[in-house]
């Protein structure tokens, strides 16, 4: 896999979606018939994807009027249906449909050291067949405001900080109530996080407002005022709950629902690795706290035969649908204002891999 990257002062959305649009139409592309390819296999009719894709970009219009603009510019720029990258943007939501996300998925890790920024590392976990190119991007959403985020070409947002000290990652949770019908699409709401937020509390506030189909985690992290901060907002159709670091400023999550109440409309077994996951981090919780991030990403390699597949890497026997693969390790720099990444899993960081952005 390789990070392409894209830099823009545009302020109007339409615009910067038309510019990122041209940039990565081959990309975007690309995606649009690979994730058609996974919603065949797994069940979804080709022909219920130009209604979905409406629904995804009504959802976004009516939350993030600036995000559906950004999003109508991409795929003008691209030169693809608008539906189409509503369709990409609500890739989580279409596959919580036919509840087909499976085992696998990402892990995150972030320390609160008392006199610095939050020291954050996350592996990102996807379909081993996913587009050999992958976006960083750095975008001036306002004059005063800027964001910087890693993503998938066509989705409008993932893992980033923003210039106001805030910073975003994101894993994928599944609960009973997932897949009704299309809400706001989770990775429209990560983006509108970093776009908006200058504190934590806005942070929390907006990502607690949208109307989800598809359960997510937000692991927001804050370096305002020179105090470091972190939550995980669990978002679900069911509602919303904000998890709190331990009194150590140690702050974990994985794929399952640490909120006692959310837990209890838990999707299993697609969950059935994050618990190990979980447990194989919490004690490796000494790497996590150096101020190297390559020491942190070092921290993530644990193999399935180590315990847990924090490092994953696919198995040939699947089918491509049921395959996973560590595909980026990823860290934010609140301080510098930078993200900090490898391309690749834990097991293949090296400190010449290791690229600033």
């Amino acid at each position: 896999m390789t990070v392409r990257r894209f830099e823009t002062d545009e302020l109007d959305p339409y615009q910067r979606g038309l510019a990122l649009g041209r940039f990565g139409a081959e990309e975007i592309a690309w995606n649009a018939r690979g994730y058609a390819e996974l919603f065949d296999v797994v069940g979804v009719a080709a022909g219920d994807l130009p209604g979905i894709g409406r629904q995804a970009i009504e959802r976004t219009e009516e939350w993030a009027p600036e995000l559906a603009a950004e999003l109508r510019g991409l795929a003008d720029g691209a030169g693809l249906e608008h539906w189409q990258l509503g369709v990409l943007n609500a890739r989580t939501e279409i596959l919580a449909t036919v509840g087909a996300i499976g085992e696998g998925e990402c892990s995150t890790v972030v320390t609160l050291p008392a006199d610095a920024a939050p020291r954050t590392v996350q592996t990102w976990d996807w379909h081993d067949v996913s587009n050999d190119h992958t976006l960083v991007v750095r975008a001036r959403v306002r004059p005063d405001h800027e964001v910087r985020y890693f993503t998938e070409f066509g989705i409008l947002g993932k893992i980033g900080l923003n210039s106001a000290g805030i910073g975003v990652h994101f894993n994928i949770l599944n609960h009973e109530g997932d897949g009704d019908g299309i809400g706001v699409p989770v990775h429209v709401v990560a983006r509108a996080v970093l776009d908006r937020a200058r504190t934590l509390d806005e942070a929390v506030t907006i990502a607690s407002s949208a109307a989800v189909s598809a359960s997510t985690v937000l692991t927001i992290v804050a370096y305002t005022g020179g105090v470091a901060d972190a939550v995980c907002v669990e978002l679900s159709p069911g509602g919303a709950a904000v998890v709190r670091p331990n009194d150590d400023g140690l702050l974990v999550h994985t794929n399952h629902f640490l909120d006692e109440a959310l837990a209890g409309g838990e999707l299993s077994p697609a969950t059935a690795s994050s618990y190990p996951r979980l447990e194989q981090l919490l004690a490796r919780e000494a790497l996590f706290r150096s101020e190297d991030p390559v020491d942190r990403a070092v921290g993530m390699l644990v193999h399935d035969a180590d315990g847990a597949p924090v490092c994953c890497h696919p198995d040939p026997e699947l089918a491509f649908e049921h395959r996973w693969q560590t595909l980026l390790t990823i860290s934010l720099d609140l301080e510098g204002g930078r993200l900090q990444f490898h391309e690749g899993g834990p097991c293949r960081v090296e400190r010449a891999s290791w690229q600033v952005f």
